[in-house]
């Protein structure tokens, strides 16, 4: 073999050395820059499902898997993200926001965005329902009934009661914070009662206040002259003179059966009367008479007889007897100023 043709066999071997070495690199070099990475995918239902990419960038990594998001479904990391070290890329719906947990805040903003939010730890969110009670303030009504230049005064004729007021929130706290409040309904459980204060002249006030420290015997005795029996049998005697609020009640809201022995019975083994009966606190003892100005042209002219008691009735309350419930709801309840004749 020539000399020339020995080079030209040498060179065509450096060549063909050469070239595998170039590939062989240009495929490490590849292969370096595109590592394969095993990258877990947690769908919204559940599923989880493997997948092997040299993508880094959630878009790209669910794109290469035919992967799409519904409307309500979010992606964390966000679809411009890249993905974190543990490889995982989950998808949720906004309803599952409470049992998201990761590790990652992506801090791309100071303003929060809803992608930070949901990657920030919601382990520690509890939502509860909370119901919440405020007053309503009364309002003060003056009536000015007196008359000329002479001194006056105010007489409080009726206290002034705060109603209430419900309202139910709906309350979320994390790590037992407040974070958010939402109304739900508001009611209002009691109505406010108004203050009622009369303006009147001093003297007539005084004259008036005096007649009542005395008991107003003259009432009684006036009473007694027309045939009032209650009223004859208090006649001399000096009553106490009480504010009480007074409520109405009938035979049917005792909770007794119209065909039972005891419907229409009082405490005391009386028949329960309309303009007559009265139920009183335990500080009223049965038989106790009372005289009440409010009720002064019904046909008992004012005068009652305690023969009954309630569970809800206080010293502070009293109770009314009346023929029917309408005439009860009629007359609702109100602070009404009672003359006690206790012998």
């Amino acid at each position: 073999m020539k000399k020339d043709d020995k080079a030209s066999v040498s060179l065509k071997k450096v060549l063909i050395v050469s070239a595998i070495l170039l590939l062989i690199m240009g495929i490490s070099v590849f292969a370096v820059g595109s590592r394969v990475k095993n990258v877990k995918i947690i769908l919204s239902d559940g599923y989880e499902m493997n997948v092997l990419t040299t993508k880094d960038k959630v878009s790209d990594i669910l794109n290469e898997n035919y992967i799409l998001l519904l409307d309500d479904e979010i992606v964390i990391p966000s679809l411009e993200s890249n993905i974190s070290d543990n490889k995982t890329i989950k998808i949720t719906t906004e309803n599952n926001v409470n049992n998201i947990k990761t590790t990652e805040v992506a801090q791309t903003s100071a303003e929060i965005t809803a992608e930070q939010l949901l990657e920030q730890n919601y382990n520690n969110i509890v939502e509860k329902i909370i119901v919440e009670q405020t007053a309503i303030p009364f309002e003060t009504e003056t009536k000015d009934l007196s008359t000329g230049n002479a001194s006056k005064k105010e007489v409080v004729k009726q206290n002034g009661v705060d109603g209430i007021k419900e309202t139910t929130y709906k309350i979320k706290y994390q790590n037992d914070e407040e974070i958010s409040r939402t109304e739900v309904s508001s009611i209002v459980t009691k109505e406010p009662q108004k203050k009622i204060v009369e303006i009147v002249n001093v003297e007539a006030a005084s004259t008036r206040s005096n007649s009542a420290t005395r008991g107003s015997t003259a009432v009684a005795t006036s009473a007694a002259a027309n045939g009032n029996a209650l009223a004859a049998k208090v006649q001399g005697i000096t009553p106490k003179v009480v504010t009480l609020n007074a409520s109405a009640y009938t035979a049917s809201t005792c909770g007794k059966s119209p065909n039972s022995s005891g419907y229409g019975i009082t405490a005391s083994g009386a028949r329960a009367s309309a303009w007559c009966t009265v139920a009183a606190g335990r500080g009223y003892k049965i038989g106790t008479i009372i005289y009440i100005p409010y009720f002064a042209n019904k046909p008992n002219g004012g005068w009652f007889i305690v023969q009954d008691r309630g569970g809800a009735i206080s010293n502070n309350k009293l109770d009314v007897y009346m023929n029917t419930y309408n005439e009860c709801i009629n007359f609702g309840r109100r602070n009404l100023e009672c003359y006690i004749y206790e012998f």
